[in-house]
């Protein structure tokens, strides 16, 4: 057999090794395969770490409560919140509350997040006309609606809930672990750089 055969033999089993090989199952770490209470706990840890706030919430008709505090905080009365129907259904008494999609000058705004990463931390915000993506990066402060039965172990998880769950694709899905945040000016952290100064995660355990 000459040469330069054997090379493109050796080539194409080369090739078809690799290719079988991007055929199995994603490897995903331990921290990515945790279920029940341990799920929520390591999506809290994670979160955390990831310089979130979370803010534990038995139900949602607590939202409205929580948000008062978060907006004495940011010294603000107006709250811009996604047009959501979990959000829209609450008593919103003494809330300077808009809902719609977000501007340039709002300092606090609420949304409802799809799932959950335990592994990372990370909120998964799907687009749609009740979760306008604009919230996610312009307002100072991203509040997210976060229910414990949303959270996944894993990023595979959710894609797969992504596909079974939704008629199609939504245009755009946003992965968020933590406040925006740079350190690429002498390596000094940088808060709120390209989006929100601080996220705020409300962990629900109950829908209702």
């Amino acid at each position: 057999m000459s040469s330069a055969r054997t090379e493109i033999l050796t080539r194409l089993k080369t090739a078809l090794k690799s290719t079988a090989r991007q055929t199995e199952p994603p490897l995903i770490p331990a921290r990515g395969l945790v279920k029940g209470q341990a799920c929520i706990d390591a999506f809290v840890e994670e979160a955390i770490y990831g310089l979130a706030e979370v803010v534990r919430l038995k139900v949602v008709t607590e939202i409205p409560k929580a948000l008062t505090k978060i907006l004495n905080d940011a010294e603000t009365t107006k709250l811009k919140a996604a047009p959501h129907a979990d959000l829209q259904s609450l008593d919103w008494s003494g809330v300077d509350v808009e809902f719609g999609r977000g501007e340039a000058d709002d300092l606090v705004a609420l949304s409802v997040a799809f799932a959950g990463v335990a592994e990372t931390g990370t909120l998964v915000m799907r687009s749609g006309v009740d979760a306008p993506t604009t919230l996610n990066f312009l307002p100072d402060v991203h509040v997210v609606v976060m229910y414990a039965g949303d959270i996944e172990g894993n990023y595979e998880a959710v894609w797969q809930r992504l596909k079974t769950e939704n008629k199609m694709l939504p245009r755009t899905v946003n992965w968020i672990t933590g406040p925006s945040r740079t350190a690429d000016i002498e390596q000094t952290m940088l808060l709120g750089a390209h989006g929100p100064r601080k996220l705020v995660i409300l962990l629900i355990n109950e829908k209702a």
